[in-house]
């Protein structure tokens, strides 16, 4: 038996250290084959949307993260861009919302003191 004294550190092994379980953050639990064949039909429901050309009023609202009364209202005030072929269905350009959902975008603090200091430049001063 090895003593060693209280001081001493122990010797290395070259071994990992291995430390006690952790208590699964994410709540993992096994899946049913039901439960796997539902999470495989969402996430092919929810791809078919990026992959469309022309969307449906519950597809363009769920591309938008917004809820189809919001969509609705968006679409009474013509806000958004759609399409009504028959004079009653909306459908909604993909291309389109994505273009209408980056429009009007905020610029950042960095740009704006960028674009004063440009400004400063070209009259002639400085910051």
């Amino acid at each position: 038996m090895n003593a060693r004294a209280p001081d001493e550190q122990p010797a290395k092994t070259g071994k990992p250290c291995i430390f006690p379980r952790q208590p699964n953050p994410l709540k993992i639990t096994t899946m049913t084959k039901e439960d796997l064949q539902k999470l495989a039909d969402l996430i092919t429901a929810n791809v078919g949307i990026f992959n469309k050309e022309v969307l449906t009023s519950q597809e363009a609202a769920q591309y938008m993260g917004i809820s189809l009364s919001t969509l609705y209202k968006l679409t009474m005030t013509a806000k958004v861009p759609h399409s009504k072929p028959g004079g009653k269905m909306c459908y909604f350009n993909r291309v389109e919302l994505e273009r209408w959902l980056q429009s009007n975008r905020v610029a950042t603090t960095d740009e704006i003191e960028q674009k004063a200091q440009n400004y400063c430049i070209k009259k002639g001063g400085t910051l």
